[in-house]
């Protein structure tokens, strides 16, 4: 283990963290709030140990997987503590464990919430609540290689590092260099981002209503500034550029990059693209139907059915209408819609759609080779042969993935006496980063009834739901600090 290099790379994302608090203190000024403080004083401690960890350049700067995933592991934990800081100070939530819940919830684009009145905080903390959202959704890391400097990438194996960030069975590089590759997707995020805003502006949306909502809806997180999320408008505008762009972060960023270089035919013909819009036109048909007699009209029926489905596969979270009082068969297909998610290399969260398919895909390959042991079974997404290494890696996921729910929800028995639905799609919406669940915990509830050891267990299945796993549960293995 290289300790030296990730040191480094924490105090780099600490500063970087730093600075972009430097937004909400603005806010603070703007609107003349006496919260300077509670942002003065992290950005002075995160600067400053940034700057001591930085200070100078290890001499033997490699890293590799295991340093790529502790840094990843260790960055997401320190973003969360330091994150966590502002709400505390000013007072907003000062009880640690309540903050720490909202930040990590916050960062991993999940949008669970403890707040029971999220309009009477003050602006500046309104928009470094949201702000969160937009940071965690492509990764701050990401961020961070998108701007180290050029010396660094040449002896700095970021490959490592990126691919324990970003959500999805694989990553690949867009361009040859890795750091270029992380700023056409920031510049891609960017663009969405404002384009998103612009259109809310055209709505008559405040501006700090229409970038707090682009922050949510760009990192599929969910956090509203309103006590009833979007619903608040009442307008099928909102709820239709919210829609579209819940659809297009719910995307691989690498279709938007195929775009712009003009290769339509290789985005069309995009296997998980496929699934993925068929999912949801199939969920939105058949919630459609369950609820029509809840609503006036098919338009209506469909503005609300197709925003929660999308709000729900996108893991953002959104509501604009209260699911819970929906029949049980839309209610199970919004939970199912949980454990699929958005696909791989978005911002969205869940099994991922690209993951479901390899799982499919291999089943049904067994199903073959025990019928016909002797014959030839290749796997093959978009005409390329996936190898068995990417295979062997979803199905040791799906294990990871599936003991960590089934013990999270066992813990969450221990620690507090709620019916079996609130616990389950507690642990559903969290692990999967998606916000509301059912029951206690339904879009037009929230977390704050469970108790100090439920939020921080949540947290953890937060944080390991965004980082998929691994880079969180390796940080906890002797194995990974040891310097072989």
């Amino acid at each position: 283990m290289n300790y030296k290099m990730v040191f480094y790379l924490l105090g780099q994302m600490l500063r970087v963290e730093g600075l972009l608090m430097l937004l909400p203190l603005a806010c603070t000024w703007i609107y003349g709030e006496d919260t300077l403080t509670a942002f003065l004083i992290p950005i002075v401690l995160l600067v400053a140990i940034g700057t001591l960890l930085t200070f100078k350049m290890p001499k033997k700067n490699d890293i590799y997987a295991k340093e790529g995933f502790a840094v990843v592991g260790l960055s997401w934990i320190l973003l969360s503590v330091f994150g966590a800081l502002p709400f505390m100070i000013s007072g907003a939530i000062p009880h640690f464990c309540d903050a720490l819940f909202e930040t990590v919830s916050g960062f991993t684009t999940t949008g669970a919430s403890i707040l029971t009145d999220i309009e009477s905080l003050p602006y500046s903390i309104l928009f470094w609540r949201s702000f969160t959202h937009w940071i965690g959704g492509m990764g701050v890391l990401v961020f961070t290689m998108a701007v180290l400097p050029k010396s660094n990438e040449r002896s700095v194996r970021l490959m490592h590092v990126m691919r324990a960030e970003v959500p999805g069975p694989t990553v690949g590089k867009l361009v040859s260099r890795v750091k270029e590759t992380a700023r056409i997707l920031y510049l891609i995020y960017i663009a969405l981002t404002l384009i998103e805003a612009a259109l809310l502006l055209l709505s008559g949306m405040p501006l700090f209503d229409a970038l707090c909502n682009a922050f949510g809806t760009a990192g599929t997180g969910g956090f509203g500034i309103w006590n009833d999320s979007i619903a608040h408008y009442h307008s099928a505008y909102v709820d239709g550029v919210i829609s579209v762009f819940m659809l297009l972060f719910s995307l691989n960023f690498n279709l938007f990059f195929l775009l712009l270089m003009r290769q339509f035919r290789t985005v069309a013909k995009n296997s998980e693209l496929r699934w993925f819009l068929s999912i949801v036109a199939l969920a939105t048909a058949a919630i459609m139907i369950d609820t029509r007699h809840l609503y006036s009209g098919v338009s209506q029926t469909f503005r609300f059915s197709v925003f929660q489905v999308l709000s729900v596969i996108s893991t953002s979270g959104f509501s604009t209408a209260d699911f819970n009082q929906w029949p049980i068969l839309s209610r199970s297909i919004l939970v199912l819609l949980m454990f699929i998610g958005a696909c791989a290399g978005s911002t969205g969260g869940g099994l991922k759609v690209g993951r479901i398919m390899l799982l499919m895909k291999t089943f049904v390959r067994e199903v073959r080779l025990m019928l016909h042991p002797r014959s030839v079974n290749v796997i093959r997404t978009d005409g390329k042969r996936v190898d068995e290494e990417t295979v062997r890696g979803t199905a040791s996921y799906l294990i990871a993935y599936t003991f960590l729910v089934a013990a999270s929800i066992l813990l969450l028995a221990v620690f507090d006496n709620f019916d079996l639905v609130t616990n389950f799609t507690a642990v559903s919406a969290c692990i999967n980063n998606i916000g509301p669940g059912l029951s206690i915990v339904g879009p037009a509830g929230n977390y704050y009834l469970f108790t100090d050891a439920s939020k921080l267990l949540l947290s953890f299945d937060m944080l390991a739901g965004r980082l998929e796993l691994f880079p969180i549960l390796m940080i906890f293995s002797p194995s990974t600090w040891r310097n072989n």
